[in-house]
């Protein structure tokens, strides 16, 4: 007798796997690489433009998310985009060691994006087919957790590695060489586990051409998202509300990084990985969690105000470090508690987003507001570069500063309708 493959297990034992496997690359690609190129002699502006263009998978992801449904199953979706990103992750780390190591690692890193995407949408379309309502509910908090321990990851531990590998070594590109391919590495174990770890739900099964298009009437998704009301204030809130952070979030780790003669704060790469991976990212987790808990307790209408200006009242303090240039203990408080705001701010802006998503497309309305977001970091980005270039970084944070006005005055123009939403 045939042994039927599982239907279902118990979450824990893939859910914690899957979105440290879906956070690890988003944090590679669009924070990791910009102190890679710093550390390997990039200017900033081509740093921020080219890694801004990065960003454009998760702008566009929307476009072929039904191509998931059409094609396999979600459950091969995974394990093959899985084991692509480990191609892609040593493909990178190959191409540091080249000529052209800019243009070939770029490109790499590019798929990995592409590839990163694709992976998103097939594993929160898993998740809601493997888990229960009950379960969904029960571990959103859990996958969110996961998600953020790959950033700490990422950003922290992988960042502090290069940092101790360039000093025992002596070489830039062996310390970022050797820490690519580790994360690549991880990508070959993770498919592995999950061949085996992941259930076969029932209705994670291959549709046809015209089901998926019979399900998904792709024109009237979009046509009902523009019809919403104040749809205008709504796409000014999410394109603006980020663009000064998105901004600064280019400029920050080569800030850091950059010698006091040439206006940075002449941290090595190992105090880069400290400050902003793991000190700061778990500051920006505190911040996430206790602002999920204020909008629980007081409702979003009255922390919006406050929690959108302390999301940008820190840039105040990449000001002062750019003109006082700080010691080193003052810079990791100060980077802490401006991640910490980003955490509170960013939270009620994820949960404006999904308030906003309504009726019967909420789903996929919130897909195509959070595409709007990504094209909000892309492009400040590919200009921050050349902006900083140009004035130098007193002038840019404080510029900075300046951009922040326009995203918190279309906070008085979007609706604010807390009520539930019936389809």
């Amino acid at each position: 007798m045939t042994q039927q493959p599982p239907a279902s297990r118990n979450p824990w034992v893939f859910v914690p796997t899957l979105y440290f496997s879906e956070g690890l690359p988003y944090i590679i690609i669009n924070t990791v690489s910009v102190i890679l190129y710093k550390k390997m002699g990039i200017d900033n502006a081509s740093i921020a433009f080219w890694t801004s263009w990065l960003y454009l998978p998760w702008v566009v992801k929307m476009f072929w998310g039904p191509l998931v449904d059409i094609y396999s199953t979600k459950r091969k979706w995974i394990l093959s985009t899985q084991l692509a990103m480990a191609i892609c992750l040593f493909s990178a780390a190959y191409a540091l060691n080249t000529e052209g190591y800019f243009f070939f690692s770029l490109l790499a890193f590019a798929a990995g994006a592409f590839v990163s995407a694709t992976h998103d949408i097939a594993t929160d379309g898993f998740y809601m087919l493997a888990l229960s309502k009950e379960s969904q509910a029960l571990f959103v908090g859990i996958r969110a957790t996961f998600y953020r321990l790959a950033m700490i990851f990422g950003s922290g531990l992988l960042v502090y590695t290069a940092g101790r590998i360039e000093t025992l070594t002596g070489s830039i590109p062996v310390s970022w060489t050797t820490v690519i391919a580790a994360a690549g590495f991880v990508f070959v174990l993770v498919p592995l586990y999950h061949t085996f770890a992941l259930p076969f739900p029932a209705a994670d099964s291959k549709r046809s051409t015209q089901d998926a298009t019979s399900d998904v009437p792709f024109l009237e998704i979009f046509r009902s998202y523009f019809k919403q009301e104040k749809i205008g204030a709504i796409i000014a809130f999410i394109l603006l509300y980020r663009f000064a952070e998105a901004m600064l979030l280019k400029l920050a780790p080569p800030f850091l990084l950059d010698t006091k003669g040439t206006g940075g704060l002449g941290l090595s790469t190992t105090q880069v990985g400290l400050a902003y991976g793991t000190v700061g990212m778990v500051c920006l987790v505190a911040g996430g969690i206790l602002g999920g808990w204020l909008i629980s307790k007081f409702g979003l209408r009255k922390c919006i105000w406050p929690m959108a200006i302390t999301l940008h009242f820190p840039d105040i303090f990449y000001v002062y470090m750019a003109y006082v240039q700080p010691d080193i203990g003052l810079t990791y408080v100060l980077v802490a508690l401006e991640q910490f705001g980003y955490g509170l701010g960013f939270t009620a802006f994820m949960v404006y987003l999904m308030y906003a998503s309504r009726g019967r497309y909420k789903t996929s309305h919130f897909a195509i507001s959070t595409g709007i977001m990504a094209l909000g970091m892309m492009l400040p980005g590919l200009i921050s570069g050349y902006l900083q270039q140009a004035v130098g970084y007193k002038m840019f944070f404080v510029i900075v500063c300046a951009l922040a006005i326009p995203g918190l005055l279309t906070i008085l123009f979007i609706p604010k309708d807390e009520k539930p939403d019936h389809e």
